[in-house]
């Protein structure tokens, strides 16, 4: 059946004003989400015009979506924009073993590059169309330093900027940058190595790369600043970043109080945790956007607090690693902001956000712990609170027009209830129908403007496959690839008569 989307161009802004009409709508009154029945939003140009039940103006065309849920895009402050080499552990551990801490004899031997700046620039495009298949309209991307040199670079990140505009997607970009990081000398012992002056050329590459593209692309472009995480960082180094935020008014994403590795190298080098640590540095602050928090303490969690911190939440590659926020439902109720991130393959907002109910709900060990509204928000207004914005993460007149648009008709649904609810049931992105960006329609069902969705999974097969094979380089004693990723079940191999 043909979408009722289908006479908008994909990758293009409908002229005129366009009412959309579904069953149901969430819309936004003093700063709290509202569901309309039967309802609509009306869109013109990259603005939300009208939300609400009765709509008495003239449009240039009424769209009704029937059995269907409108609502603001999701924003994801963990966005992965690589191939995601977090995956290859699902089944193997530990990480130092498996590739994921360099050994000391690879770090002698020089790190190099595992990806071309051609396979950097696409793997960012097409982590990006992922991204807007999953109703994701606001990204802040990540990605593994692992298989880099050293750090990213300004010009995959000039890339960057031209594929979000391209396919349309708003981001908040910015090379990563670090001082140090973990190696693994050949007794199997960890311990960190830092270079602070390379540290501190990554900070000024990424403020000229702010510098370049703040508010690029009418606006779809925003920066921020991305020093890797805590335990790469010297004291300088992130004093620097802290100074250069205040001063531009820019984000700061900084992984911290995520790892025991982390937790007992802060504690050796520093004698307390990172955000205890980070206080001291005057790093904390409501610029601050702080994943995943699956190991701060009562007190960390109170400096967050104090100093408006927000932190970002990952339920997924959390629970991939035995890991979860302790508790969602106690950092709400101390009054720290809560945003959402998916920081792994798939990018699937929806299962994050039911994964995460279900979680904060075994953390608490009681039913009523949360409600699915309290995680649709962290997806929408508590990302859109975390960047210091009103204009996004909601659906008012004024806001730009970034919706997701998700099918309650589909049969992988069930019968809908509440239509919040049933997303967080259903907890799949397949339900994710259309996406519109900055009031661009930039995808519908499965397509996205401007990629071949079915050759790009090609390339990025043979792209990952290709990284796997390097694996041996910067792992731990250089075993084969088959000892650090073993297979499910014996792999029996004959000739291919297809």
């Amino acid at each position: 059946m043909k979408s009722p989307l289908h006479g908008l161009t994909l990758g293009a802004r409908p002229e005129g004003s366009t009412w959309l009409g579904a069953r149901w709508v969430v819309g936004n009154q003093d700063g709290r989400h509202v569901l309309f029945k039967d309802g609509g939003v009306v869109i013109e140009g990259s603005e939300i015009r009208f939300v609400g039940l009765d709509y008495a103006g003239p449009v240039a065309r009424r769209i009704e979506l029937g059995q269907a849920l409108i609502g603001p895009g999701f924003i994801d402050l963990d966005a992965l924009s690589d191939l995601d080499t977090t995956i290859l552990g699902y089944d193997n551990q530990p990480a130092w073993r498996k590739g994921r801490v360099w050994p000391m004899s690879y770090v002698e031997r020089g790190p190099y590059e595992m990806y071309t700046m051609a396979e950097l620039a696409f793997q960012k495009r097409y982590a990006f169309a992922q991204l807007l298949l999953n109703g994701i309209t606001t990204a802040a991307p990540i990605a593994s330093l692992f298989y880099r040199e050293w750090a990213e670079t300004p010009e995959e990140f000039d890339a960057a900027a031209e594929a979000a505009a391209e396919l349309g997607l708003r981001v908040y970009l910015g090379p990563a940058y670090r001082s140090g990081g973990m190696v693994v000398d050949a007794d199997g012992a960890l311990r960190p190595i830092f270079d602070d002056a390379r540290g501190m050329q990554g900070l000024r590459a990424a403020l000229a790369f702010c510098d370049r593209h703040e508010g690029g692309r009418g606006d779809l472009i925003r920066t921020m600043l991305a020093p890797d995480r805590v335990e790469t960082c010297t004291a300088e180094l992130l004093r620097e970043t802290g100074r250069a935020s205040a001063e531009r008014g820019l984000p700061v994403r900084l992984h911290c109080a995520q790892g025991q590795m982390e937790l007992d190298t802060m504690r050796r080098m520093h004698g307390r945790t990172a955000p205890q640590w980070l206080k001291e540095l005057e790093m904390l602050s409501p610029r601050l956007l702080a994943p995943h928090a699956t190991y701060a303490t009562a007190d960390d969690l109170q400096l967050y607090r104090d100093h408006g911190v927000s932190i970002v939440h990952c339920p997924l590659v959390a629970a991939r690693q035995g890991g979860m926020l302790k508790s969602f439902r106690m950092c709400r109720d101390m009054g720290i902001n809560i945003a959402m991130g998916t920081d792994t393959a798939p990018p699937d907002m929806l299962m994050n956000m039911a994964l995460g109910v279900s979680m904060c709900r075994m953390a608490e060990g009681r039913a009523d712990a949360c409600r699915s509204g309290e995680f649709y928000d962290a997806a929408t207004l508590g990302g859109a609170h975390a960047l210091g914005r009103d204009d996004i993460g909601r659906l008012a007149p004024g806001c730009r027009a970034d919706i997701a648009i998700f099918d309650l008709a589909c049969p992988h649904t069930g019968p809908a209830i509440d239509p919040i609810q049933t997303l967080m049931i259903a907890g799949h992105s397949t339900l994710v129908r259309a996406v519109f960006v900055d009031g661009r329609l930039s995808m519908r069902d499965g397509r996205v403007a401007g990629l071949d969705l079915d050759a790009a999974q090609e390339k990025a097969q043979r792209q990952f496959d290709g990284l796997v094979a390097k694996y041996p380089d910067r792992t731990f004693g250089h075993p084969p690839v088959q000892e650090i990723f073993s297979s499910t079940y014996p792999i029996r191999q004959g000739g291919c008569s297809c």
